[in-house]
């Protein structure tokens, strides 16, 4: 059967007609070939990556398909409340892959203390929708409007569960974004099979208790019997499964305007 025709690169608008015969090709294909198909037929191409393991196998494949000049740049949304560690990992992926990190903050806020002057003090305790936007949606989409992306490649697995069970290798979301999943159908074993096997960096906290590493404030060592690779995320909060990048913009985007406003009516809405 010979390969079905796409223009290149892919144009708007994507129609769930164009989506599932896209789809239809890319499910009969390994992740290394997906991410081939990505560099020849996604425009505006870049890499979403918190530096977990999926990503992390994302760029190692990255690495044998391309030089770093043609290879997508990796973009890392900096909520501020990272681990030293995963800082650490950040720089050793850019000293082994010879690839620049585009790292983008919250608007106007440089330092914990900016942001809390801002926002208050543990606004994820408060306000976890809102908190999720201001940290990383609106960042993201900064990122992507400055940086003129129009496809990402993601993260995420259907093994992960919750939201991502259903998950497409290629997705639109309601801005227009295409988003790439190149390991959808892996399972955690093999993105640790792959890891080993390819010696790819990864977070020295994986050693120490963690199964998922996030910000330090959500981010706890699994218990025992907690087996899920998502162990110690967001403990006690059984129904969240995605971190805000993949929900719905606009609707965080409003509810984020709503308490800004709150906010600057009185008085303490202000980075400095």
């Amino acid at each position: 059967m010979s390969e079905p025709t796409f223009e290149k690169p892919l144009q708007p608008p994507f129609s769930a007609e164009k989506l599932a015969a896209v789809n239809v090709h890319l499910r009969s294909l390994e992740p290394q070939q997906i991410l081939a198909w990505a560099l020849e037929y996604l425009p505006g191409l870049y890499q979403t990556t918190a530096f977990g393991l999926t990503g992390l196998v994302a760029i190692d494949m990255l690495s044998k398909l391309a030089e770093p000049d043609s290879r997508p740049p990796l973009i890392f949304i900096d909520t501020l409340y990272h681990f030293p560690e995963t800082h650490e990992l950040i720089s050793e992926v850019e000293e082994r892959y010879g690839v620049k990190v585009h790292v983008f903050k919250p608007e106007d806020c440089k330092t914990v203390e900016h942001f809390e002057k801002k926002w208050g003090e543990r606004l994820w305790e408060q306000y976890e929708d809102i908190y999720d936007y201001v940290v990383k949606v609106e960042p993201g989409r900064r990122a992507y409007e400055q940086l003129k992306v129009q496809s990402v490649i993601t993260g995420r697995r259907a093994s992960q569960g919750g939201e991502r069970a259903s998950l497409q290798p290629l997705e639109v979301d309601s801005t227009g974004l295409l988003k790439l999943n190149p390991l959808f159908a892996w399972s955690f074993a093999q993105v640790e099979q792959y890891i080993k096997e390819n010696n790819v960096p990864r977070n020295k906290l994986l050693d120490q208790g963690y199964r998922s590493v996030g910000d330090w404030h959500s981010t706890s060592k699994s218990g025992e019997g907690d087996a899920g690779e998502r162990a110690g995320r967001w403990a006690g909060k059984e129904n969240k499964t995605e971190c805000g990048l993949h929900k719905d913009y606009f609707d965080m985007q409003r509810k984020a305007g709503q308490l800004e406003a709150t906010k600057l009516e009185a008085g303490d809405a202000t980075c400095v």
